[in-house]
C-alpha cells in the first residue's frame, strides 16, 4: 500500500513542478520514464534476491533508497539532478518495495487453489494507497505547496522498514519437485517458452497505457478546463475501482482462462480510451473513464502473474515475473516520456490516447496464443 501508492500519485507534481522551477513537461516526463525504467531494469536483480534470501531486507533496502530518491526530487535546482534523484534513484527504491516483489512472497504460502485469489487481494492492496494517497497528496501541495508534500511522502516511506522488520524469513518451498532447478535453467525455460515471451511482449501495453494515465492525467485534466481536484479525484477513483478489479481477476482467474481474461482487458480498455476522445470533456465523463479504466487498471496483474506461476512454478516467480515486468516498464518509460515529448511539441495529448487504443487492440490478439498449461516437470505436483 505504500510501496505502490506514493509512487501512483507523483504525476501530481508534474505541473506545479515545472511551473515553479521554469522547466517543460518533458523534462518532469523523462524524470518519471527513468523512474519506470530503472524500476523495471531493478526488478528482477530484487526478484533475484528475494527468491534466494527472502524479501526482509530487499525491502529496507528499497525503502531508504525510495526516501532519499524522492527528498533528492523535491530539493532538484536542475532536470539533471530531478531525472537522478526522481528517476535513477527512486526508480531503483520503487523496485526494491516493488508491489511484485510481495506478490511473489504471498504466493509461495498459500496452495494451488487459492493463487490467483491471493494475488488479486496483494494487487489491490497495493490499489488501496493509490485511492488513499491522491486526494491526500493533492490536498497537501495545495495547503503546504509541492516541495513540503514530497518531503512528507518521503518520510512516510520509512515505515515500510519495520513492517519489512515483521516479515518471515526465507521460507521453504512448497514446490518440491522444483528445488533442483537452477536459476540460469529457469530462465532459459522460460525465454525458449513461446507462451512466455507473447506474455512479456504484451506488458509492454499494460505499462504504457498505465504510466501515461498516471503521470499526464492530471495534467490533461487541467488543460482542458476542469478543476485540478478533478483530476486528483480521477487517480483516486482509479485506484478504488482498481480494487475491485483487482479481486475479481483474481476470482475469475482461479476459474477460467487467464490469457482469455487478459486478452477482454487490453481491448476493452482500447473501447474505454476511445469513448474518451468521443463523448463531451466533463467532470462526470472524466470520473466514469477513471471507474472503468480503473477496473481493467492492474486487473492485469493476477492474471499474468498466475500464468508464471501456473506454466512454470513458484520457485523462481519473483525472478521470472521481474523479467515480465522489465517489458511492463519499457512500456511505461515509452508512455511517459512520449507523453510529455509530444505534448510539448503539439500541446495536445490527442496522439498519445490513439497511439494507447492502437496498441489495446494489438495486445489483445496477442494474448490469445499463449499455452496457458503447467510444464510437464510440474505434472507430479
Amino acid at each position: 500500500m505504500l510501496g505502490f501508492g506514493i509512487r501512483s500519485i507523483l504525476g501530481l507534481f508534474l505541473e506545479p513542478m515545472t511551473s515553479a522551477n521554469g522547466w517543460t513537461r518533458e523534462t518532469f516526463s523523462l524524470a518519471m520514464a527513468i523512474q519506470n525504467l530503472l524500476w523495471g531494469i531493478g526488478l528482477p536483480i530484487a526478484g533475484i534476491l528475494v527468491d534466494k534470501y527472502g524479501p526482509r531486507y530487499v525491502l529496507i533496502i528499497g525503502a531508504v533508497l525510495y526516501a532519499f530518491g524522492l527528498y533528492g526530487m523535491a530539493n532538484a535546482q536542475s532536470g539533471f539532478m530531478l531525472q537522478l534523484m526522481g528517476g535513477f534513484v527512486a526508480g531503483t527504491g520503487i523496485a526494491f518495495t516493488a508491489f511484485s516483489l510481495m506478490l511473489a512472497t504471498m504466493v509461495k504460502v498459500v496452495g494451488v487453489e487459492k493463487r490467483s485469489l491471493v494475488l488479486g487481494l496483494g494487487t489491490a492492496a497495493g490499489s488501496l494507497g493509490q485511492v488513499l494517497f491522491s486526494p491526500i497528496s493533492q490536498g497537501m501541495i495545495s495547503q503546504y505547496g509541492w516541495h513540503s508534500s514530497l518531503m512528507i511522502l518521503a518520510s512516510l516511506c520509512f515505515i515500510i522498514i519495520p513492517l519489512a522488520l515483521m516479515l518471515p524469513k526465507a521460507e521453504r518451498l512448497s514446490d518440491i519437485h522444483q528445488h533442483e532447478q537452477t536459476l540460469t535453467a529457469a530462465l532459459y525455460e522460460a525465454l525458449s517458452h513461446r507462451g512466455f515471451v507473447l506474455l512479456t511482449v504484451g506488458f509492454f501495453v499494460c505499462g504504457f497505457h498505465v504510466a501515461f494515465i498516471t503521470v499526464h492525467f492530471p495534467a490533461y485534466v487541467r488543460d482542458i478546463g476542469l478543476n485540478p481536484i478533478v483530476g486528483a479525484y480521477s487517480i483516486a477513483i482509479v485506484g478504488l475501482f482498481n480494487i475491485i478489479g483487482s479481486l475479481y481477476s483474481g476470482y475469475l482467474g482461479q476459474r477460467h482462462s487467464k490469457k482469455m481474461g487478459l486478452a477482454g482487458i487490453y481491448f476493452a480498455r482500447a473501447i474505454t480510451i476511445t469513448a474518451l476522445l468521443l463523448l463531451p470533456k466533463t467532470p462526470l465523463v472524466i470520473y466514469l473513464f477513471s471507474a472503468v479504466m480503473g477496473l481493467l487498471w492492474l486487473s492485469t496483474v493476477p492474471l499474468t502473474t498466475g500464468i508464471v506461476a501456473q506454466v512454470f512454478g513458484v520457485r523462481y516467480m519473483a525472478t521470472l515475473f521481474g523479467v515480465v515486468f522489465l517489458s511492463h516498464q519499457l512500456g511505461s518509460f515509452t508512455g511517459v516520456w512520449l507523453g510529455g515529448r509530444l505534448y510539448d511539441q503539439s500541446g495536445s495529448y490527442d496522439s498519445m490516447w490513439v497511439a494507447g487504443i492502437f496498441l489495446g487492440v494489438l495486445a489483445a490478439l496477442i494474448h490469445l496464443p499463449i499455452n496457458e498449461k503447467p510444464l510437464p516437470r510440474l505434472k507430479p505436483e
